[in-house]
């Protein structure tokens, strides 16, 4: 049967029943922010809340789409309803994503592993404003756990923390991503660091480095977001080693945070921030709209006094932002 034309309560309805393609009709609603995404919010809203979300990232080539389907094989095998959002760079061309960790993940996933492949959209930071929506949907449908996998992207990666309970960052030897780790702000934001690719040599250099930047976050106070001590577990993404103790260590994590209060505080600024960012969304289309000179008049005069230099930059942006809410 067809979905086209349905209402959004009925392919909810069915989403709910476990039919995979009404989900998938759901969630391109969301990702295309489609006059029925509101009403889908809403939906997914009232039965989210349940599902432990993962986020794994780190830098590119570290191999986190093939320790991700080692997680999902294994949780597939322990009778888990996982779902995985492989986060894309969007195409040039399209604009879509590419795909690629969705059919490397596919090949090892059990049937209820749910695999969905998001581009970026060219959102800063590699995540989707659709992702929030998105893993709330996932959530609402019974899916348990939700594993992020960024695209890596470097230094704006910390938009991983506002999204998951458990950030996993993914270090390997030979890529200097120890500093990288320091450097980005990662050292920071990880809830588990997992040192890939231990086979080859560096791994034991990697696992040092962690660890004395773990003892000097220690001596500065930065652990003092979590009180934890992140844990680094020794990973070979290729023949799945090391992937069951990658699963305990986040099993005690959210064990952890559950106890001690930061699950239900991780999750309240989680929607604080997704409520901020889709104002910040709504507020630079309004502005671009404005300097456009498609919704107020008297804009045009001020850009044009600026670029006679007759006003500054600093006094027309504080003229223009006084205009804003008449949009």
């Amino acid at each position: 049967m067809s979905l086209r034309g349905l209402p959004p309560a009925d392919i909810f309805d069915k989403a709910l029943g476990g039919e995979r393609r009404a989900l998938g009709r759901l969630i391109t609603f969301v990702e295309r922010d489609a006059a029925e995404a509101e009403t889908v919010a809403e939906l997914a809203h009232e039965r989210a809340g349940n599902a432990h979300v993962i986020g794994i990232t780190g830098a590119p080539g570290s191999g986190k789409s093939t320790l991700t389907g080692q997680l999902v094989k294994l949780l597939g095998e322990a009778g888990k309803r996982a779902a995985v959002l492989a986060v894309d760079p969007s195409s040039p061309l399209t604009g879509g994503a590419i795909l690629g960790d969705r059919v490397r993940m596919e090949d090892v996933a059990s049937p209820d592993t749910f695999i969905r492949s998001m581009a970026t959209r060219g959102h800063q930071g590699g995540l989707s404003l659709a992702v929030p929506g998105v893993v709330r949907l996932l959530d609402a449908t019974g899916y348990d756990p939700i594993v992020i996998e960024t695209v890596g992207v470097g230094q704006v990666e910390v938009d991983i923390a506002g999204t998951a309970d458990t950030t996993v960052v993914v270090a390997t030897p030979g890529m200097g991503d120890s500093v990288q780790a320091n450097k980005a702000g990662l050292l920071e934001l990880a809830d588990l660091f997992v040192v890939n690719k231990a086979d080859r040599p560096g791994a034991k250099d990697v696992r040092r480095d962690l660890d004395l930047m773990l003892d000097l976050s220690h001596v500065s106070g930065q652990d003092q977001r979590t009180g934890m001590r992140p844990e680094i577990i020794m990973t070979t993404a290729l023949s799945g080693e090391g992937a069951p103790e990658m699963w305990d260590a986040i099993e005690r994590h959210r064990t952890a945070i559950t106890a001690n209060g930061q699950l239900e505080a991780r999750r309240v600024n989680r929607d604080i921030d997704e409520v901020r960012n889709r104002l910040m969304a709504d507020l630079e289309s309004r502005v671009d709209l404005m300097l456009a000179g498609q919704s107020l008049a008297g804009v045009a005069e001020v850009l044009d006094a600026v670029a006679a230099r007759s006003l500054s930059p600093t006094a027309a942006a504080t003229q223009l932002a006084a205009r804003i809410k008449d949009l």
